[in-house]
Formats: C-alpha cells, sequence, structure tokens
C-alpha cells in the first residue's frame, strides 16, 4: 500500500532537517512526501530537494494557512493512506510506518492512530507533555475524547467520503474534521498503544493566550455543529484531561 505523508512548510529550512531525516531512514519503502510550501522566503524548498532523494511532489505558493494547505496535500496524494508531519516533528522510530501499514493490512481498518510526545524544542529526547490515547468506543466523544491528529492515518476513501479541513475554523479544523470520522459507525479505528510522533512545543493551538481562548470558541463552535450533547461540558472534559498529559510519561 502507498503511504502519502503530507507536511507544510514556510520559512522551514532549518527546523525541515529532523522531519527529512526522519522519514527518509523509514523501512517502509512505498511512500510519497508531499511538501505545502506557502511560497517560503528561506531556502526550504531547495533543502528538501537537496536532502531527500525518496518520492517527492513539491508545491510552493501562497496559501491561506495551514489547512488549506494540508486540503492542497490530500487533494495531490496518490496515496492509498494519508498521514501528517509537521514541518519540525519527526517519528518516533524508523519501522513506525511500517506498523501502521500492516495495521490497515491485517486489520482491514479505515484509521489508525497511537500515542503523541510534545518534546522540547532543542532537545527531541525530553518529554514535555505525554498524549496516551486509547481504544476508540463513540461515547468518548462525549468526554471531549480524540486521538493525536499528528498521529492518525487514514484510508485516502476516508476524505472522500467526508471532505477536506473546514477553512472556517483557523485552529480547530482537525478537531472538526475528527468529529465528523469518528462519529461515521461505518468506519473502523485500530489503536497502536505507542508513540507515533514526537511534536516539538509551540503548536498553534497553544502558543498564546489568545490562540488557546480562540482555540476553545472553536471547539465549541465545532461541538454544537457536530451534534455534540452538551457542549460546554464536553469542552470542560477535553480541555481538563489535557492536564492529566503533563503527568503520564
Amino acid at each position: 500500500m502507498k503511504i502519502s505523508i503530507i507536511t507544510a512548510t514556510f520559512n522551514s529550512e532549518f527546523n525541515i532537517l529532523t522531519a527529512i531525516s526522519s522519514l527518509k531512514h523509514q523501512e517502509y519503502s512505498d511512500v510519497e512526501w508531499i511538501i505545502i510550501d506557502g511560497a517560503s522566503m528561506d531556502n526550504t524548498v531547495e533543502t528538501i530537494k537537496t536532502q531527500y532523494s525518496g518520492n517527492l511532489k513539491i508545491i510552493s505558493e501562497k496559501d491561506n494557512g495551514i489547512y488549506d494547505a494540508l486540503n492542497k496535500g490530500v487533494k495531490l496524494s496518490s496515496g492509498d493512506i494519508i498521514g501528517f508531519l509537521h514541518s519540525d516533528d519527526l517519528f518516533v522510530s524508523k519501522d513506525i510506518i511500517s506498523k501502521i501499514e500492516t495495521i490497515f493490512q491485517k486489520e482491514n481498518v479505515d484509521g489508525v492512530y497511537g500515542d503523541l510526545q510534545y518534546v522540547h524544542k532543542n532537545d527531541t529526547s525530553k518529554v514535555i507533555r505525554y498524549w496516551k490515547s486509547q481504544n476508540f468506543k463513540s461515547s468518548l466523544l462525549n468526554k471531549g475524547w480524540m486521538p493525536a491528529h499528528p498521529t492518525l492515518f487514514l484510508r485516502k476513501k476516508v476524505y472522500k467520503k467526508h471532505g477536506l479541513f473546514n477553512l472556517d475554523y483557523k485552529i480547530a479544523a482537525d478537531y472538526d474534521m475528527m468529529l465528523r470520522i469518528f462519529s461515521d459507525k461505518s468506519l473502523k479505528f485500530h489503536y497502536l498503544p505507542q508513540v507515533i510522533t514526537k511534536m516539538r512545543v509551540g503548536g498553534a493551538s497553544n502558543s498564546s493566550l489568545k490562540n488557546i481562548k480562540l482555540k476553545s470558541i472553536e471547539d465549541f463552535r465545532t461541538l454544537k455543529a457536530n451534534g455534540i450533547k452538551k457542549p460546554l461540558k464536553v469542552l470542560a472534559y477535553k480541555n481538563f484531561s489535557k492536564l492529566t498529559q503533563f503527568v503520564k510519561k
């Protein structure tokens, strides 16, 4: 099965190097890497072309934010399975994509997800926060649960059925997408109980008080839009659950 990995970049000349190394050392070979670059003004595109020799597709043009870029990547992808790797993140091990592909084959599932580690910007061995997931049950959606989006791999047909990221959301489009997908009872998901991705701290949703507030507002909007009952209560559960991620190491 071909796996498409989508990465959005913008002036990522230096922080893309870890992602490049992480991907080019994967044991699984049938991978296409799709770079959606927001018209970088540094050497991002040249660095990727020089350092990565695998199956590579690159678009470099102005976009309307990260979700617009990810939508372009999904449209451009030719893989059976689609996953994401942020420009300064990395896969935890060289066999992780192989493990994920094996699960898709053996379990005949529509999606695979796992755990996420938030790590120090300059030392990826230093874990700041551990997002441990669990086996999916539909009742979890009413408790504010979702898997860590960077660990979620989906068959391309799921996007064909449920559409792309909703650009009305600036920060919560991934949560909106997952609510749509995990509410679909015809889809089957598998939890891989191990870390899939390491994410450097400092993402858009938690980089400032302003963004934290916007994230909560957008989360509430998408909970209502997706028909989740008692959205304020669910939002409280969702935000509280993040606190435990700082102690679950």
